[in-house]
């Protein structure tokens, strides 16, 4: 017969200063993506942008491979990475089109939404038990989203349905993302996904194709850049800090879009987008707050486990 021992109350656990401003970075450099792709489209197709982001983002991402080699590539789950690939590339294209066709801040505030399905997709593929305060927390972020999609009325714009697409489809590639960080390297991830988005970017870059003007390739480079120095930072953060713990952090994304566009662009945030990019950001937080509630509840039970000792 055994009796476990009482758990030791764990500490908070510290939130590293570095991680932080990692995410910080992250946060300024997906903003400014989302820039250049925006000034990029005065020329071309947001699908011909998708293309020349993932090739010059694949270039700024083989540094990655110095001293490793080629081998470094090689991976036993390559067809779970083609289609993780698959999925994050249609929702780039749906991403990169609403970025060019919506008010920048609307655009970001409903890619925000993911973690809305995320917590659906958890359910529904890992089996994951979501019980009433975290469906009430999704339910109340998309009330966020039909505050500034407003179904039914004048503002109604179907591109709305764009950006949602894009925020589900990136819902499901961070569903991918907690199976492959268990087992392949961050960098073997950053490198992999962005090799394979050129392929998979072409096909559609070819049906609107046309040769970029001078003007045009320097915010092509940029995007390139800022989205892999993004994704490098994001990746970096996480393995400091648990998600939960940065998830503050990462929306100065959406206040640093929305003072861009207004200084660029003349863009206004009008009220509707702002009550409900509040309401989804809310929403958001408290899901993740939740899970790192959930998860150190379950790292306290694992610790009474393993200190039960035998008594007679």
């Amino acid at each position: 017969m055994t009796t476990p021992s009482p758990a030791t109350p764990q500490p908070a656990t510290p939130l590293p200063p570095r991680a932080v401003l990692l995410m910080l970075g992250s946060a300024l450099l997906f903003a400014l993506m989302a820039v250049s792709i925006r000034l990029a489209s005065a020329q071309l197709h947001p699908f011909q942008i998708t293309f020349f982001r993932s090739a010059f983002g694949a270039l700024f991402a083989l540094p990655l491979l110095h001293g490793r080699g080629l081998r470094f590539l090689h991976t036993p789950r390559f067809g779970f990475y083609l289609v993780r690939c698959v999925i994050g590339m249609g929702g780039m294209l749906a991403g990169f089109w609403a970025i060019v066709n919506l008010p920048l801040a609307e655009a970001v505030a409903l890619s925000y939404s993911s973690p809305l399905f995320v917590t659906i997709g958890a359910v529904l593929f890992l089996g994951e038990v979501v019980r009433m305060r975290r469906w009430s927390a999704v339910v109340a972020g998309f009330i966020g989203v039909l505050v500034i999609v407003r179904p039914g009325s004048d503002a109604f714009a179907t591109g709305s349905l764009v950006a949602l697409l894009a925020a589900a489809l990136t819902g499901a590639v961070t569903i991918s993302i907690k199976s492959l960080t268990g087992s392949e390297p961050a960098d073997r991830i950053v490198l992999l996904t962005t090799l394979l988005w050129i392929p998979l970017s072409l096909p559609a870059a070819l049906a609107v194709w046309q040769w970029p003007h001078a003007q045009t390739w320097p915010w092509l480079v940029l995007s390139g850049a800022f989205g892999t120095g993004g994704h490098y930072c994001w990746t970096r953060a996480l393995r400091l800090a648990d998600a939960s713990l940065l998830a503050p952090f990462s929306y100065l994304q959406l206040l640093l879009v929305a003072a861009l566009a207004w200084w660029l662009f003349g863009e206004v945030v009008d009220r509707y987008t702002a009550a409900g990019a509040l309401i989804i950001v809310c929403a958001s937080l408290y899901i993740a707050w939740r899970e790192h509630h959930l998860a150190q509840q379950q790292r306290r039970l694992l610790v009474a486990a393993t200190s039960a000792e035998p008594t007679i």
